[in-house]
């Protein structure tokens, strides 16, 4: 797991797993199981799930080739609205994408800590034991 700043201004957190290191075969199972991690969180609501490569491919934009399938699930950590400035950074997203023999599993790094640690452990589970 890598802690990275992408364009040199966006906190993410990255996981590249191989695949045969870990018991799904698809970005979609990946997606699924990340809903249900979702769902079983106290106080944490899924949202959706968006196909970036079907929307990609539609508008005609670029799309690495090497990128075989591409999802986000989007959900919200949200306890408290303090201020209209929080709604810049959420809701949170997870993205995974199939990169042929490996998948990466990324997110934008949460202002909350517990939110996080939750994301990583979920991401990190994903690895067979």
């Amino acid at each position: 797991m890598k802690q990275l700043n992408f364009q040199e201004k966006y906190p993410i957190t990255v996981l590249t797993i191989k695949k045969s290191e870990t018991q799904y075969e698809s970005a979609e199972q990946i997606a699924d199981y990340f809903k249900r991690c979702i769902e079983e969180a106290p106080r944490v609501s899924y949202i959706t799930m968006f196909d970036h490569l079907a929307h990609s491919r539609e508008i005609e934009g670029d799309v690495a080739p090497d990128i075989q399938a591409a999802i986000n699930v989007v959900f919200c950590f949200g306890r408290a609205l303090p201020n209209p400035f929080v709604l810049a950074v959420r809701p949170r997203s997870i993205g995974i994408a199939d990169m042929g023999d490996h998948f990466v599993v990324s997110f934008m790094d949460a202002p909350q800590a517990p939110a996080n640690e939750a994301m990583r452990a979920w991401a990190l589970a994903l690895r067979n034991s």
